[in-house]
């Protein structure tokens, strides 16, 4: 059996020849092994797991996505409230360097939902984003966006870097793991919510179908299970089906939908999975930029903005008159293909995505949108390739760029 079979067959990872061969050339190299049949004889033991770590380093960052802990929040709330004295169960994997786990336990901690009512899981293949983890410090890579009040309340300053408070760690339990070696025995049913966003894309159709089977076995019977862009088409032929949350790519067990408070429930926007047609309008002509024009991150998060709430032809606008400014601008293209995908219009959502990547050819986003737009095609193999796309880029092996 050569790496590829073993890695796929242990850990469900499908990796392109390419990144495998420059992770077994580096592994080999480190130990000192020149045959390859001496080296595929140490994948037996713990060498696995370095291997894996070679090839699967995600980048991620505190409240990545924000949506998703809202949503969570919600449904962990609503269950609390339905089922008195409940505790709320909640499983990170992977769980990276800590990242989402922790934003979870610091979202939770914000809403006010006592400490004691629920109970966060958090296991990762890596051994080192395990024990970087369990360290809780962070440089500030991992503080990105405007919103930051949450660092100041649940941090401290450490050297060049922040340390998260004990009491916040002390609720997150995390240990070195597989998703596919987990003790279902165990596990089944046990967790209300699940995060399990941006591994998929690393798999093939089998490892697929195999991850969903234990996911939907992991949920408890109204659980939420939350996935990553490219990942939620993909679980609906798997027994999952999806909740009208924007921006949270969240999925519940087929017949088993769990009840969404209504303030969970945003309106009509850019990142909603499954958008209502709207009536059909004419093309927004690009307005002209006043002499004073906001810069182009300004003009950006405007834009982000008008398609978040809804304003889908004036966020469409915004961005062609800053095409028409920077025409090489990528994630102006990015989000004209959302609101298009919005809009039931798949062939400009794919002419504009496909500008994006020809623009930023490893832009994370604009690839798990095309990978979606192929799975509702019923092109399932180009799908894979953008999934896979994605998953190199989501490494960070690549320096991809996203909006």
């Amino acid at each position: 059996m050569n790496a590829h079979d073993i890695l796929l067959r242990e850990t469900g990872l499908d990796l392109d020849a390419a990144t495998l061969e420059r992770a077994l050339r580096e592994r080999m190299e480190c130990l000192g092994i020149a045959g390859r049949a001496e080296y595929l004889a140490l994948l037996a033991g713990p060498e696995l797991h370095e291997l894996a770590e070679l090839v699967v380093v995600p980048e991620s960052w505190m409240f990545r996505d924000p949506a998703a802990f809202k949503a969570a929040v919600s449904h962990v709330t609503a269950q609390l409230a339905r089922h008195p004295g409940h505790v709320a169960r909640i499983l990170s994997v992977p769980c990276a360097g800590g990242e989402e786990p922790y934003s979870m336990a610091m979202a939770l901690h914000d809403a006010g939902v006592p400490p004691a009512s629920w109970r966060i899981d958090a296991i990762d293949l890596s051994a080192a984003s395990v024990a970087r983890a369990r360290a809780g410090h962070y440089t500030r890579n991992a503080f990105r966006g405007a919103g930051l009040g949450f660092r100041d309340r649940h941090f401290s300053q450490d050297g060049g870097g922040y340390l998260l408070r004990e009491d916040i760690r002390a609720h997150v339990h995390i240990s070195q793991g597989n998703l596919f070696a987990l003790d279902m025995a165990a596990n089944a049913g046990r967790y209300d919510v699940v995060f399990c966003r941006n591994l998929l894309i690393y798999f093939d159709d089998a490892g697929i179908a195999r991850a969903a089977n234990i996911l939907g076995r992991l949920l408890s019977h109204a659980g939420m299970l939350l996935a990553g862009p490219a990942e939620a088409p993909v679980l609906c032929r798997h027994g999952f089906a999806q909740l009208p949350l924007a921006g949270a790519f969240a999925l519940h067990k087929q017949g088993c939908p769990p009840a969404i408070a209504a303030a969970a429930r945003p309106r009509q926007g850019l990142r909603t999975i499954a958008p209502v047609p709207l009536k059909a309008a004419p093309r927004p002509a690009a307005p002209p930029l006043p002499a004073a024009a906001p810069a182009t991150p300004e003009l950006l998060a405007l834009a982000r903005r008008q398609a978040d709430g809804g304003q889908l032809r004036e966020a469409a606008a915004t961005c062609q008159a800053l095409i028409a400014r920077a025409p090489d601008e990528p994630d102006a293209h990015f989000i004209l293909g959302l609101v298009s995908q919005c809009q039931r219009d798949a062939r400009s959502a794919e002419r504009h995505l496909r500008q994006c990547l020809y623009l930023a050819p490893r832009h994370y986003d604009a690839l798990c949108a095309l990978a979606l737009l192929a799975e509702e095609a019923g092109e399932p193999a180009q799908a894979a390739i953008y999934r896979q796309r994605a998953a190199r880029s989501h490494a960070g092996a690549d320096g991809s760029r996203a909006a």
